[in-house]
């Protein structure tokens, strides 16, 4: 077996090197929370900032390519300590799942297999990526809506620094700062269509990421503040299967589906995808 080989012989040492990072977090979370959430209505739908949203702009603003708070070093070292400060969060999963177990076993078929929606936009979401010059990061940016449970999934499952791990940050953070807000206006984009019940749109907005639900389900809530708390209770139920039957959907279909599909289209598309962009480099 192969030993494992440490940057830091010791935690006083890490937090010595890396004290900037923890203390630069610490802050951008109080400036986040001190701004709380803010609604802009927008046409048909309203828009949402979360605290994340700022917390992430702040750390990109913070990092080497632009106000360069943080050296190169300092940002290789933050991505590997991702895994450590989500672990709560997923413990906090588990947690709430035990406690809905009555829930989860009377939701019914509707909510139980709703999971399995999810594969599909893998088929759509991998060539894309493939021809947008990604490798294997396509694996891990396609394979699910990739939040905390599927960002933990890939550094377990692959490494780190691995290129799954890195397609499937890249998209964390990407939905981090963007999907609050598209959530939320797509959530009342499609309820202002009127092709859905107002109850199905509740449990579509239970994705597996509570900050997208919550986006999705206030937004509806606001539209129809007379179903708001079914719309809710059924979003609250839906975010928590999800949490539950995504894991192992990810892990049972979604990997080994993303990676059979990339092996078939990888050589088909990745010289296309070079071409495409030497044609740019020229």
């Amino acid at each position: 077996m192969k030993q494992e080989t440490y940057a830091y012989a010791g935690l006083k040492e890490r937090i010595k090197a890396e004290y900037r990072i923890f203390l630069a977090a610490f802050i951008f979370i109080l400036i986040a929370d001190s701004i709380g959430q803010i609604k802009i209505p927008l046409g048909p739908g309203t828009l949402i900032l979360f605290p994340i949203f700022y917390s992430l702009l702040l750390g990109i603003l913070s990092g080497p390519q632009t106000a360069k708070f943080f050296k190169q070093k300092e940002v290789q070292a933050a991505s590997k300590l991702v895994i450590v400060c989500i672990c709560p969060f997923i413990a906090k999963l588990g947690i709430n799942a035990g406690a809905n177990i009555e829930a989860v076993l009377s939701a019914g078929p509707a909510l139980l297999m709703q999971e399995l929606g999810n594969l599909g936009t893998i088929f759509l979401a991998l060539p894309v990526a493939l021809l947008l010059g990604l490798k294997r990061e396509a694996i891990g940016a396609t394979h699910s809506i990739n939040r905390e449970t599927n960002l933990a999934l890939m550094q377990d499952m692959f490494g780190p620094d691995s290129a799954e791990a890195r397609g499937s940050l890249s998209i964390y953070i990407i939905g981090g700062m963007v999907g609050t807000i598209y959530f939320g206006f797509m959530a009342t984009l499609v309820a202002a269509c009127g092709f859905f019940h107002p109850y199905a749109l509740g449990m579509a907005s239970g994705v597996g990421a509570g900050i997208l639900m919550a986006s999705a389900s206030a937004s509806l809530a606001a539209i129809y503040p007379d179903m708001a708390d079914t719309i809710t209770a059924l979003a609250s139920t839906s975010e928590t299967l999800s949490g539950i039957t995504g894991i192992y959907a990810a892990i049972f279909l979604a990997v080994p589906i993303c990676t059979k599909l990339y092996n078939m289209l990888e050589p088909k598309l990745g010289p296309v995808s070079d071409k495409l962009f030497k044609k740019e480099k020229k």
